[in-house]
């Protein structure tokens, strides 16, 4: 057993607190070999400050130096691919392939360059010149930034190599990474690799750092910090909103991503055309990666009528044939039983599955519920509780009014999804639906399932409260997620040479686009 260092300022050095914990295996439920230290403030302070230092630094280079560093991490990681893969699963028991090395790890690679061309380009800055008054605007840098990355997505979203981490750099501003302790030596290797990455594109020593574990008041203390810029969060409602609650008191910016249960409303007009595909599309995505995604359909609200409670039941079949997958950890185990005992406390039957075991290691039983209507009607805030994990409520609506009346009755979130008849039959029933679920969701989708977050640049991975905290952002989606991480900069009759090269009369690489005089350009001034 060996205790594993921090990295801080460029080096990896002996932890100076005396907190040590252990990753475990879900699978075997035993802890894991390295032992990984809980950072006191004082280390904390230590990365703060020298990545402030850092950001005096680099506030003013160019977005070619970013993207230089984020093209080699990217080619950095791939080369280390088969290690990243074994320690992983070993962490987390999500599949090696395709989960983790066909689907994750790509695409961890990929948005660190689609993050790389737009900084290299520089639109995301949003340029703009307004030549009758030379006022000039653009986002610029905005500090340090801290990312908290969570426990289901161990590349994609982790603290040093995930999209928030390409975002914030992409932007210009060094990086402290909170690790997440259900998967420290994935983390550690990311780290290992974004370093090598630093030293070879001449980044500052304290670019990237990372930290694996701190106390609940250290990080209040630490996304509140007078020379942090702002935090990245991705985890559960309640530490997400202590955080909110501290930055906020401090005026720092902190972007975060809480719970959502992903409605889907299956329309009569689908059901009566293809009731089985959607049994079976709804199955494989609530049950997928043993339903811990932030967008697994928890929810589905269908007519309570013949066909609607043969939907129920075709699912129920399959719930139960279905293989059970194992959880992330026991923590996540503990809560998804404390979910599904909060749902039936409200009233919600179960269907299929309700207890713990089922398969290997942390696992609980596949679980469907239902409720009728009236009752989801009656208590929306405990019924609409997450349990993230292989399960979801079914709300079974009076009529197509009183689903529309569910619509309403939901909170924020990152997904909407409404399965309409292929033809005209259900038409009327979309128009009157889509508009209500459409204010409360990020992304609303139509024939088909939430899982599975495209990095496309006209992608949305956010939505209103308590999806996330605040609706006008994203989590995924170059360049409009680089934004979170800049600060609006206005230059008033600043001097030609005084400007800085986006906001000069001459375009400083002929493909960057900017506003001037109110049309999108890519030419000079």
């Amino acid at each position: 057993m060996s205790l594993q260092p921090v990295l801080i300022n460029g080096e990896w050095t002996v932890p100076e607190g005396t907190g040590r914990f252990r990753a475990v295996n879900p699978v075997t439920r035993e802890p894991l070999d390295d032992e990984h230290p809980v950072s006191p403030w004082s280390e904390v302070e230590r990365a703060i400050v020298a990545a402030s230092a850092a950001f005096e630094e680099i506030r003013s280079w160019p977005g070619e130096r970013f993207a230089d560093f984020l093209d080699t991490y990217a080619d950095l990681i791939e080369a280390r691919r088969n290690e990243l893969v074994e320690v992983a699963h070993m962490e987390t028991a999500l599949a090696t392939s395709p989960r983790l090395a066909d689907v994750e790890l790509p695409r961890t690679s990929n948005q660190l360059r689609q993050a790389a061309a737009a900084a290299r380009e520089g639109s995301w800055a949003q340029p703009t010149i307004d030549t009758a008054t030379n006022i000039r605007s653009a986002y610029g840098p905005i500090g340090p930034v801290a990312v908290f990355g969570p426990n289901n997505f161990p590349y994609a979203f982790n603290g040093i190599a995930g999209g928030d981490f390409a975002a914030a750099v992409a932007a210009g501003n060094p990086v402290i990474a909170k690790g997440h302790p259900s998967h420290p030596r994935t983390t550690q290797l990311l780290a290992e690799q974004a370093v090598e990455a630093a030293r070879a594109t001449q980044m500052p020593r304290a670019m990237v750092q990372l930290i694996y574990r701190i106390s609940h008041e250290d990080g209040r203390r630490f996304v509140s910090h007078r020379l942090l810029g702002a935090t990245g969060y991705t985890g559960s409602r309640h530490a997400g909103l202590a955080l909110k609650q501290a930055a906020d008191e401090a005026g720092k910016p902190i972007y975060l991503e809480l719970s959502s249960i992903n409605p889907v409303f299956v329309l009569p007009g689908a059901l009566e055309e293809r009731l089985e595909a959607i049994a079976e599309d709804f199955t494989g995505s609530c049950l997928m990666g043993t339903g811990q995604f932030c967008t697994n359909p928890g929810l589905v609200i269908v007519k309570d009528d013949k066909i609607g409670r043969q939907f129920l039941s075709e699912v129920a079949v399959r719930f139960e044939q279905a293989a059970v997958g194992t959880m992330l950890s026991e923590g996540v185990l503990k809560s998804f039983d404390a979910g599904i005992k909060t749902l039936t406390g409200a009233g919600a039957r179960i269907v299929a599955g309700g207890n713990s075991g089922g398969g290997r290691g942390f696992c609980f039983q596949n679980t469907l519920l239902e409720i009728d209507g009236n009752s989801f009607l009656a208590d929306p805030e405990r019924l609409q509780s997450e349990a993230f994990g292989n399960g979801s409520l079914v709300v079974m609506a009076r009529d197509e009014d009183q689903m529309l009346e569910v619509a309403g009755a939901l909170e924020g979130n990152l997904t909407g999804c409404i399965y309409s008849h292929t033809g005209e039959r259900d038409d009327e029933r979309y128009d009157r639906l889509a508009p209500v679920l459409r204010g409360r969701v990020g992304r609303l989708l139509n024939d088909k399932m939430p899982t599975g977050v495209a990095v496309s640049a006209a992608m949305n991975h956010g939505g209103p409260f308590p999806a996330t905290g605040h609706p006008a952002f994203t989590a995924v989606g170059i360049p409009a997620s680089l934004t979170r991480f800049g600060m609006l900069q206005c230059y008033d009759q600043v001097r030609p040479h005084r400007l800085p090269p986006a906001l000069q009369d001459k375009n400083p690489n002929g493909k960057m686009w900017r506003v001037v005089d109110g049309n999108w350009t890519q030419s000079d001034v």
